[in-house]
Order: C-alpha cells, then sequence, then structure tokens
C-alpha cells in the first residue's frame, strides 16, 4: 500500500472537480468559466447577489486561505474584506486576472500537497484551527463544487437575460420535449 495513497485520492479530486471532462457531478470548474464573458462575470441577475466575478474571488481566496495552511502559515486568516470583493470597474483584463488567479491557485494547491511524503499530516490540525487537514481538504474541495454549482445556474439566467451565448443541445432537447417552456422550471 502506497505511504500516500488517501492524499493522491485527494489530489485526484482537485484535478477532477477543476478541470476533469468527465466528472460524475457535472462540468468542471474550467468547464463552467469556458464561456463565460467578462460582461456575463459582472452581471448581478438581481441585487444583493453576487456575480460570477464575485464568486470565482471568494473561491480563489479560500483556496489561498488551504495553500498558506499547508505551507504552514497560522497567521493568514480570510477576513470579511478579503473574503468578498465587489467590482466598481470591471473590463476583461480584470476577468482574466482572477481565472488566472484560480488557475494559479490549483497549481500552487497540488504542488503542495505533491510535496508531502504520506498521508499521516493528514490527521494533523490545521494551524490556528480545530479541525484537521483531511477535513480542510475535503471541505475546500466541497466548497469549489458549491460556488461551481452557484455559477453554472448564473450561466443559464444570463443566457435566458441574453448576455450569453446561446446553445442547444441533446440535454436541452429532452427538458424542453417535457414541456418546461419557462426559466422558472428549471432549478
Amino acid at each position: 500500500m502506497d505511504a500516500k495513497e488517501e492524499l493522491l485520492r485527494i489530489i485526484d479530486q482537485f484535478n477532477l472537480i477543476y478541470e476533469s471532462e468527465g466528472a460524475w457531478h457535472g462540468p468542471s470548474v474550467v468547464e463552467v468559466l469556458s464561456d463565460v464573458s467578462w460582461e456575463m462575470a459582472a452581471e448581478k441577475i438581481m441585487p444583493n447577489t453576487h456575480c460570477i466575478a464575485e464568486l470565482l474571488y471568494h473561491m480563489t481566496t479560500w483556496r489561498i486561505f488551504v495553500i498558506k495552511r499547508l505551507q504552514g502559515d497560522g497567521e493568514y486568516e480570510v477576513t470579511k474584506s478579503r473574503d468578498w470583493k465587489t467590482f466598481p470597474m470591471f473590463d476583461e483584463f480584470e476577468w482574466e486576472a482572477l481565472q488566472m488567479e484560480l488557475s494559479l491557485s490549483q497549481e500552487e494547491l497540488i504542488a503542495e500537497l505533491e510535496k508531502r511524503e504520506d498521508d499521516e499530516f493528514l490527521e494533523e490540525i490545521v494551524p490556528g484551527r480545530e479541525y484537521d487537514y483531511y477535513t480542510m481538504l475535503h471541505g475546500i474541495l466541497q466548497h469549489d463544487l458549491y460556488h461551481a454549482g452557484q455559477i453554472s445556474i448564473l450561466k443559464k439566467a444570463l443566457t435566458y437575460k441574453g448576455l450569453g451565448k446561446q446553445s442547444r443541445n441533446d440535454e436541452d432537447d429532452y427538458y424542453r420535449s417535457g414541456g418546461i417552456t419557462d426559466f422558472n422550471d428549471m432549478y
């Protein structure tokens, strides 16, 4: 048995959720973001909600928290001002930068995990927290999936509003053939 068998499974899950085309849960984070324009990323579907850009920033912020903890930094905290960022001015450059930061967080997260020689650290308590590394790593995986789902729904809503690329596929036809014609009936 490999000394880091569980860790290799966790790394596999990070890669699956982030960029796999065949994930069981549906589209990966990269797939979800693939056809989001900067205009879509900045648009809020209603007041007092987050836009896709804010969700992406939030996802990256928590991934950085995990990286810092893996590096042994028990001081780094996700403060309220660091957690959610609003974008009074948003453009294509800002959107590309947000996506690049998420991509870099993926690379750095995997690199930190690959440095570990065995699974034992997974049972250690995270500096400054009351949970272990195993819980933290699975928590950030769940966090990424949760927000990827939100982004998927926002994409559909924004497409319905005319901001996204209209695409029809067999799945769309399947649901439409059942009499679902109103967007509100889809979720």
